[in-house]
Parts: C-alpha cells; sequence; structure tokens
C-alpha cells in the first residue's frame, strides 16, 4: 500500500463521530471568522477581477457564489477561497519550519459540500479533514526553505478535504490525491520580494485545481500513487523523508491553529498588540516616538523583518503593507488598530507611516526563537523624543493558543467585517446557522451568504 492511499483510508474512515467537542467549537468558531474575512473582501479589485472573468466565461450554476450567483464547483472554490483569503485576516497554523492559513480550504470544501448535497456534519468532518492533513504535513513536511509555498502541502489537503465532502471511496480519493500532489507544486517567489496580488490568490488557485482534479478523479481519472514515496516523487524531489502514520491520526488539529486579532499577516500579532499596549499605557502618539526596536523569532524576522525574503522597508502594495513589520507597526501606533482601512493605497503611501516605518528596525533573536512555535515571542522597546524608553516582553496575542478567542470575541469581528456590506438580520442569521450547523446542510448554510450583494 502507497503513502497515498493510507492517507485516503484516512480521509474515507473519518466521520463527525470522530471530531471531540472541542475541536468542533473550533471549527465553528474558524468557519464564522473565515466567513467574515470573505464577505469583508468583496470589494477588493482582485476579487471583483475574478468576478467578472467568471461572469463572461460562465460556468453550470451548481454551486454558490458569496455574494450571490451560481457556477461549476471549481470556479465557486476559485472565487470563495479568494474572498476568505485575501485580506489575510483568517486562522493560521504554526510548525518549526512552516506556516499556512488552513481556513484557505474552506471555499473548496463548501462549494464541492453544496454540489454533493452535505449536511453540515459532513461539512464539518470534510473541513476537519483538510485542517488535519495540511497541519501535519506542515509539521513534518515543511518545504518553505527549499523555495516551495505552502500552498504545496495544500494541494494534499484540498483534495482530501474536497473528497471527503464528495464521498469519494478509497481510490477516487487516491487519485485525487496523486494527480493534486503531483501537479500543484508552488514556488515561495510568491511570498518574496516584490510582492503582487498572487499572494491573496495562490492558495485560491490551488483550491481551483484541487477541486477539479477531485472531479476528475471521481470520474475515473488515475493520478500516481506513488506521489509521496516514488521515483522522482514529493519526498525524492521536494521534501524530503518523513513518516506519518495516517492510521493513527485524528481530526483535532484544529485545536492548534490560531486565529487574528489584527487584519496583518500571523507573525506580527504580538508586535502589534505589544505596540498599542504601550501606547495606551504612557499615553504617547506616533509624533512622539524616536525609534522602534522589535526582537523576534527567526520566522518572523524572514518573512515579515527584512531577512531571507526581502526588504520590507520599501511598502507600496497592499501585499508588501501586510506583509511588512515595520509598516504594520507604524501603522497602529499612527491608527491605533490594523484592519482592512489600514491598506487603502492613500493610506499606505502617506508621509506619515512612510517616515514611521523607517525608525522601526526588527533583529531576529536566538533566545525568540527558541520558544517557536510553541510561543509567540517578541521584545519591543520603544524611544521617546522625550527620552523616555518603554520596554515590553510578549509571548502571546490575544488568538494564539495561550489567550484563544472565544464566540464573543469572533462575533465583534465578523460583525465589524462585515458591517459595511450587510445589516445586522443578515449578520444574525449567518451567525445562528454556524452554530447549529449541525442541524443544516451546506446548502443552507450557503443561502444567507448568496444575500451578501456583491458590489
Amino acid at each position: 500500500m502507497t503513502d497515498a492511499q493510507r492517507l485516503a483510508d484516512f480521509v474515507v474512515s473519518a466521520s463527525y463521530e470522530d471530531i471531540s467537542r472541542e475541536a468542533l467549537v473550533q471549527l465553528k468558531l474558524r468557519l464564522l471568522d473565515s466567513l467574515g474575512c470573505a464577505v469583508g473582501a468583496r470589494n477588493e479589485p482582485p476579487v471583483r477581477m475574478i468576478r467578472a472573468q467568471i461572469e463572461e466565461f460562465g460556468g453550470n450554476p451548481l454551486s454558490t457564489l458569496i455574494g450571490g450567483g451560481k457556477t461549476s464547483p471549481s470556479q465557486a472554490a476559485f472565487y470563495n477561497s479568494a474572498l476568505v483569503r485575501y485580506l489575510d485576516f483568517n486562522d493560521s497554523y504554526m510548525a518549526p519550519g512552516e506556516t499556512c492559513h488552513p481556513s484557505d480550504n474552506l471555499g473548496a470544501v463548501l462549494s464541492a459540500a453544496e454540489y454533493k448535497g452535505a449536511s453540515g456534519k459532513d461539512l464539518l468532518t470534510a473541513l476537519a479533514v483538510a485542517y488535519q492533513v495540511q497541519c501535519r504535513l506542515s509539521d513534518v513536511a515543511p518545504v518553505r526553505s527549499k523555495g516551495f509555498d505552502h500552498t504545496t502541502q495544500g494541494s494534499f489537503a484540498l483534495a482530501a478535504g474536497v473528497s471527503k465532502a464528495l464521498g469519494l471511496n478509497g481510490e477516487q480519493t487516491t487519485n485525487a490525491v496523486a494527480i493534486s500532489g503531483t501537479a500543484f507544486n508552488a514556488l515561495r517567489v510568491t511570498r518574496t520580494g516584490e510582492l503582487s496580488h498572487w499572494k491573496g490568490l495562490a492558495y485560491p488557485n490551488a483550491a481551483f485545481c484541487c477541486s477539479n482534479a477531485a472531479f476528475l478523479a471521481m470520474r475515473g481519472v488515475t493520478g500516481p500513487k506513488e506521489v509521496f514515496e516514488g521515483n522522482k516523487g514529493f519526498m525524492e524531489s521536494i521534501s524530503g523523508k518523513f513518516v506519518i502514520d495516517w492510521s493513527n491520526e485524528n481530526l483535532e488539529r484544529v485545536t492548534w491553529t490560531i486565529l487574528k486579532k489584527y487584519n496583518a499577516e500571523i507573525h506580527s500579532q504580538s508586535a502589534i498588540e505589544g505596540a498599542l499596549e504601550l501606547q495606551a499605557e504612557h499615553c504617547f502618539s506616533a509624533r512622539d516616538v524616536d525609534s522602534v526596536e522589535i526582537d523576534i523569532f527567526q520566522a518572523a524576522y524572514d518573512i515579515i523583518g527584512g531577512g531571507v525574503e526581502g526588504d520590507k522597508t520599501r511598502v507600496r502594495t497592499k501585499e508588501e503593507a501586510d506583509h511588512s513589520l515595520k509598516f504594520l507597526v507604524a501603522v497602529a501606533l499612527l491608527d491605533g488598530k490594523v484592519m482592512p482601512e489600514e491598506y487603502a493605497p492613500e493610506r499606505i503611501i502617506r508621509d506619515d507611516v512612510q517616515r514611521l516605518l523607517k525608525k522601526v528596525i526588527v533583529r531576529p533573536s536566538e533566545k525568540l526563537t527558541r520558544l517557536f512555535p510553541e510561543r509567540h515571542a517578541c521584545g519591543l522597546t520603544v524611544r521617546l523624543k522625550d527620552g523616555r524608553t518603554l520596554t515590553r516582553e510578549k509571548t502571546g496575542y490575544e488568538g494564539f493558543r495561550t489567550s484563544p478567542m472565544g464566540w464573543e470575541r469572533v462575533e465583534e469581528k465578523f460583525i465589524r467585517l462585515t458591517g459595511p456590506f450587510i445589516d445586522a438580520r443578515l449578520q444574525a442569521d449567518i451567525i445562528g446557522r454556524v452554530k447549529n450547523i449541525e442541524g443544516i446542510t451546506a446548502a443552507e448554510l450557503m443561502e444567507p451568504l448568496s444575500k451578501a450583494a456583491r458590489p
């Protein structure tokens, strides 16, 4: 038996009854959080471009688009995934050598579940499968240092989640995993250097491709079953040797994922919270700041601090801004928050934030790196023009595993993100359906989301 077949056996045998009470709560919280991100991204330019393309090209109306209309399942997976992902405000998972966003799988799982006529329990199970596969592959088979994007492990997770939502058998699921894992290995250049729209669209594109692969496998198209361990397979070509005993896996990894308090790259969260805490406690304004020094773990320095993935001082676009720790802390001190409006083009290029971000110094710390990923640690030193020096050490933030968000906070975030687009009645309807999703179908969940009218 190949590793792909063992993974397929895990997918096929997974059931709603295998999910613990805590994991169910966390799945629902992440579902609501992701839908808030999706509705909040309706007006983003790249999302409008995708919508225009779907409307021009058409598609058999089998799966619902958030905001109204229907199209083919694979195109719905692309569009709805783009909505979930584009703000870069959805959940994350941090492994020693990899960071991913498991809710990126939601758009594909939703469209497949609606196509299949799946129940809410089926939807939760398929989503739990996708979370487990992506997180565990991130644990044992990181690929970032080898130049590949986290959508690489995500391709396996998408195939697994969509296959589960469609109710595919072991042979079909094996082929879906084999096709997806072979065909969709993306380059990390997506998130280095001069960032583009593709940073927010790479995973939605994987959702489109892997959904299509799963539907082909459903009809009998076969793929290379030795995708993991075979000659020139995933292990030999990309990841190196690893072992996962899928027969001993569970559906609990969702409880290890974390939510974002601020609309910013995940590794920035504790630094932003610490900077705002210092400002609130000592009553200084951004104009009073002479410099800000941030000591942080290596992964954060490499990705958003100016390390191996490129300079973070030149910030001109939304994509560059949400991946620059210097910009994020600067705009937080200026605006008292980091939310979608901080990424308006005119806000990004304004002189106040452009001047202040150049006063932010980011350094990697071996001590803090040793705490990662069990802690989300940083140290801040804010030097003020009046001579005061303020310091703060952080080992987490609200939303991290040590201080998780509950229903009230996630609902607040959902209402904050969706408020410009839907009224309180529709907000309450969506929240209620997520809370009670076991009693409805996937199609019934999508029904109020179709009323979140598109631009």
